[in-house]
C-alpha cells in the first residue's frame, strides 16, 4: 500500500516547514488517543499522522521521499537512501550469489562496493513491545473521570549493565537464539522471511550480566498513576505513552494500553451517552402531581411530575447524562416512573378506596374483547 504523506497531513507538496508543522498540530489534536478513547480508527489515523510528520518535518527525509516515495507495510521501506536492506526488508537472500550465506541485501551490496561486513553489528534499535492490561472502574468514576493507581509488570532496562547485557571488563557472546546473526528465519511457502531475534532484540549478542542474564532487560512491577478521562465506556482504551516494555540498543519503549470495564451501578445504567434510571413514586404523587428530588450522576435535581402520571411514563432531564468521550456536550438522563401501590392495613383505608372508586368510576379493561382483541 503506497502512502501519501502530504495527503495524510492535508498539506500541499510545496508546503513550507511551518505549514507542515501547523497541519500536523491541528490533526494531532483532533485524533489524539486521549481525545478519542476506545476509537481504533482515530488511533490508526493518529499513527499515520505521526509517521507522515516524522518524514516531512525532516528536510533530508522529505527530499528522499519526494524523490523515491515510500512503500508502507506496517513499516517504512526505503527510509534512507543509503540503507538498501530496507528495500528488501523481510526477504532472505541467503541463496543469492552462489549460496555463500549472505542473509541481507546489505551483505551483497557490501561485497560489490567494498563497504565491509554488516553482519550482526548492523542491528538497529527496535521499539519496545506495547502492553495491554484490563482494569475495572466504578460507574460514577467512568462518568465523571478520575485518577487511579495501577501496578503493571513490564520489562525495563537492567540497572546493573544499563541495557548492554554485559558487565565491566567482560565480553559478549553470540546469542544462542539466532547464532549471532541477530535475526531468525520463518519459512512461509516458497518465501523465507527474516525477523529480528526476540532473545537478543536483534543485536546478535548476549552479555554475561548476572542480573538480567545478558538480555539487557529485567522484569519489574511499577506503580503508575493514570488519568481516567470522563465519559468512558466498557471497552474503551486508555493509552499510557512510554510505559510498555523497554527496548535495548537505545530503542524507544512501547506504550501501555488499558482496556476499561465499567462496573454496574445499583441505580443508574447507560445507553450511549444517556443515563437511565427507574424512580419510584407514590400513588398520591402520580395522581395529584408533585415536584420530587431525583439522583443524577452529578448530584440531586428537581423533577416535576404532572398530575395523572402513569406507571412507566418517562421524563427527560436534559444535559444530565454522560459527557461524550469524543467531546461535544453531554447526553440526557431518562427517568422512568414506577408507581408504588400502598399497603392497606386497616378497614378505614379500605373504605376510603371504595369511596374513591365510586366517585371516580373507571374500567381500564373495557376496550378489551372477550377473545383478547381490542
Amino acid at each position: 500500500m503506497t502512502q501519501n504523506y502530504y495527503e495524510d497531513l492535508g498539506a500541499k507538496r510545496n508546503a513550507s516547514q511551518s505549514e507542515i508543522k501547523k497541519a500536523y498540530r491541528r490533526l494531532a489534536r483532533k485524533y489524539h488517543p486521549d481525545v478519542n478513547p476506545g476509537d481504533p480508527s482515530a488511533e490508526e489515523r493518529f499513527k499515520q499522522i505521526q509517521e507522515a510528520y516524522k518524514v516531512l518535518s525532516d528536510p533530508e527525509k522529505r527530499k528522499i521521499y519526494d524523490r523515491q516515495g515510500y512503500s508502507r507495510d506496517g513499516q517504512q521501506a526505503a527510509a534512507a537512501e543509503g540503507d538498501p536492506d530496507r528495500w528488501f526488508a523481510g526477504f532472505d537472500l541467503g541463496n543469492f550469489g552462489g549460496g555463500r550465506g549472505r542473509s541481507t541485501f546489505r551483505d551483497i551490496f557490501s561485497d560489490l562496493f567494498g563497504r565491509g561486513n554488516a553482519g550482526a553489528s548492523s542491528a538497529r534499535p527496535t521499539r519496545g513491545q506495547d502492553l495491554e492490561y484490563h482494569i475495572e472502574i466504578p460507574f460514577l468514576d467512568a462518568i465523571r473521570g478520575t485518577q487511579t493507581r495501577i501496578r503493571a509488570s513490564r520489562r525495563d532496562v537492567c540497572s546493573r549493565c544499563k541495557g548492554s547485557g554485559g558487565t565491566s571488563g567482560a565480553g559478549e557472546r553470540p546469542c544462542p537464539g539466532c547464532g549471532g546473526t541477530g535475526r531468525t528465519q520463518d519459512v512461509r511457502g516458497i518465501i523465507r522471511f527474516s525477523t529480528p531475534c526476540q532473545q537478543c532484540e536483534g543485536s546478535g549478542k548476549v552479555g554475561n550480566c548476572p542480573q538480567c542474564s545478558g538480555r539487557g532487560l529485567v522484569q519489574k512491577v511499577e506503580s503508575l498513576r493514570v488519568r481516567i478521562p470522563a465519559g468512558l465506556k466498557t471497552g474503551s482504551r486508555i493509552r499510557v505513552p512510554g510505559k510498555g516494555d523497554a527496548a535495548v540498543l537505545g530503542g524507544a519503549p512501547g506504550d501501555l494500553f488499558l482496556v476499561v470495564r465499567v462496573q454496574p451501578h445499583p441505580f443508574f445504567s447507560r445507553k450511549g451517552d444517556d443515563i437511565l434510571c427507574n424512580l419510584p413514586v407514590t400513588v398520591e404523587e402520580a395522581v395529584l402531581g408533585a415536584e420530587i428530588e431525583v439522583p443524577t450522576v452529578e448530584g440531586k435535581a428537581r423533577l416535576k411530575i404532572p398530575s395523572g402520571t402513569q406507571n412507566g411514563q418517562k421524563f427527560r432531564l436534559r444535559g444530565r447524562g454522560a459527557p461524550s468521550a469524543k467531546g461535544g456536550g453531554r447526553g440526557d438522563q431518562l427517568v422512568e416512573v414506577q408507581v408504588v401501590l400502598p399497603t392497606v392495613k386497616d378497614e378505614r383505608s379500605k373504605e376510603i378506596l371504595r369511596e374513591f372508586a365510586q366517585l371516580n368510576p373507571q374500567n381500564p379493561r373495557e376496550k378489551i374483547g372477550v377473545d383478547g382483541s381490542g
